[in-house]
């Protein structure tokens, strides 16, 4: 029976994660009870526990103060995953790995393969990177990039501070200039359990993987769709307009790729499936949370 040892339990996918993986089998560990910028006190946990299995879903993802921050971004993403990768290679475990499209540079205009060149243009990007490098030193590991990730639990995201921004103005701006596939949390949690007897089972071959909802959208569609989809809900809101603006109209500390959309079809052709569409997935995280709201 495996022993899963899962990492970042309070966070959007982690708590996804923690309801779906099996109880009896699982060591769920949040930010309260290991700080990462403390990550030596993880290895003391993975050498008790002994997992055979651990999952990554912690990390530092306020991107903007990153920027401020660089060193806490840098023990969370990045020294945190290799000392993970050092304990499972020892305890010779599998680990399973989340990073994010912001390791491109976002200068291409056909969706990213797992293969092509990486080169973030931020702190927290450069810092995700270093996080995966750092995982590759264990033999049977699995790096999950995913992207633009909204969930009903954790931090908040795009999806609640729109309908937060929603309810209290009439008119947002939203930049309309930056592309990428938004991701419900639910569903790369889903994707990873669905994973999980393949890749213990050694039937998955260690490397990194692309996995997003399919299709695309700038974030002023996504704004767009949030308010269409809320509503559509019973939601009541006094959002009257979104105004599409540019990257260069609403500036911000740390530089995002224009276009960071996955190429998925690597991971798909495990799954035997593509994942919902992004407005299906949107849709469904709406309703979950206008039945309970968290």
């Amino acid at each position: 029976m495996a022993r899963i040892l899962l990492v970042g339990s309070n966070g959007q996918v982690g708590q996804e994660l923690e309801r779906l993986l099996p109880t009896d089998q699982t060591l769920a560990i949040s930010r309260s009870q290991i700080d990462l910028v403390q990550p030596e006190l993880l290895r003391d946990a993975i050498r008790q526990y002994q997992p055979s299995v651990i999952i990554n879903a912690a990390a530092y993802t306020a991107v903007d103060r990153a920027e401020s921050e660089p060193e806490s971004a840098q023990t969370i993403n990045a020294i945190a995953p290799t000392i993970m990768a050092e304990e499972a290679q020892r305890l010779k475990a599998g680990l399973i790995h989340l990073s994010t499209d912001y390791v491109f540079d976002g200068k291409q205009n056909t969706p990213y393969l797992e293969s092509d060149r990486t080169n973030p243009v931020s702190r927290y990007g450069r810092s995700k990177l270093a996080g995966e490098v750092g995982v590759q030193s264990c033999d049977r590991h699995l790096i999950l990039r995913t992207a633009w990730v909204y969930g009903a639990y954790g931090k908040s995201n795009f999806v609640r501070t729109m309908l937060k921004l929603g309810s209290d103005r009439e008119q947002l701006r939203v930049v309309v200039d930056q592309i990428g596939s938004p991701t419900w949390a639910k569903h790369i949690a889903e994707a990873i359990v669905e994973l999980l007897p393949q890749f213990e089972q050694e039937q998955i071959a260690a490397g990194t993987y692309h996995f997003t909802n399919s299709g695309i959208a700038s974030w002023y569609d996504f704004a767009i769709a949030v308010f269409e989809e809320a509503r559509s809900l019973g939601w009541r809101l006094n959002i009257q307009e979104v105004v599409p603006i540019t990257t260069a109209e609403y500036p911000t500390p740390a530089m995002r790729p224009a276009y960071s959309v996955l190429a998925c079809q690597k991971i798909f052709g495990i799954l035997g499936r593509h994942p919902a569409h992004w407005r299906q997935g949107l849709r469904q995280m709406l309703t979950h949370l206008s039945q309970t709201p968290v």
